[in-house]
């Protein structure tokens, strides 16, 4: 299928807080209730509409043990996006952000747009991390944020897509260099051949900025 651009994603974050599921639910719709240990990194890809330009998204799931994290560093360069997943049940998984998000900004680009996500919220009632909470570390950050259910799908396509709605209005405000590698986007065969027409101008855009929704 044809699309204008490509988005490369990574999902960073504690082990066992639903990276894999959120990337499968995205890509498939679908939930996995066996827990799998990813094993280095792992890939997967959809398509997505912002405005009229359609945006593959090319998606590297990464593992969160300690002994990947060297992995995982050399994955950081040349994304344009991550999401960075914590579990609202598990307070440690917060506690840890502060430590990967140190980790992206020393090895990704600057320009890297960063989504916290809190998986896991249709567990309210395991719930032991605020929405405030993570709330505040995202504005204190200057990252966008959810909550989701990798289970039920609440706001998973939205992580993604809000995600790319914020590169893509970086780019059409020339914020971003399409020819720099690092940045993570290449023009998808819609783009080229647009270019090649000799038609091509700025890009249209849905508004980006902080999003931050309730769970259920």
């Amino acid at each position: 299928m044809s699309y204008a651009y490509l988005f490369k994603y990574i999902i960073i974050g504690d082990t066992a807080v639903g990276k894999s599921c959120l990337l499968l639910q995205f890509t498939d719709q679908r939930f996995q209730p066996v827990y799998d240990l990813t094993i280095g990194v792992e890939f997967g890809a959809r398509m997505v509409n912002i405005g009229d330009k359609q945006i593959k998204l090319q998606v590297w799931d990464t593992a969160g043990q300690e002994s990947f994290r060297s992995i995982t560093r050399s994955y950081y360069r040349g994304a344009a996006g991550a999401l960075l997943v914590y579990d609202v049940t598990r307070r440690d998984t917060f506690n840890h952000l502060a430590s990967w998000l140190q980790d992206a900004r020393q090895h990704a680009s600057p320009n890297m747009v960063i989504t916290l996500v809190g998986n896991k919220c249709d567990l309210d009632a395991r719930r032991e991390v605020k929405q405030e909470e993570a709330e505040a570390f995202a504005r204190e950050n200057n990252l966008l944020f959810l909550e989701t259910s990798a289970k039920t799908g609440v706001n998973v396509e939205q992580a993604f897509a809000t995600t790319a709605r914020a590169i893509y209005e970086r780019l059409q405000l020339g914020l971003l260099d399409i020819n720099n590698d690092a940045n993570g986007i290449k023009l998808g065969p819609q783009q080229l051949s647009t270019r090649q027409s000799g038609s091509y101008g700025p890009v249209g855009s849905d508004s980006g900025g902080n999003l931050r929704r309730r769970c259920c």
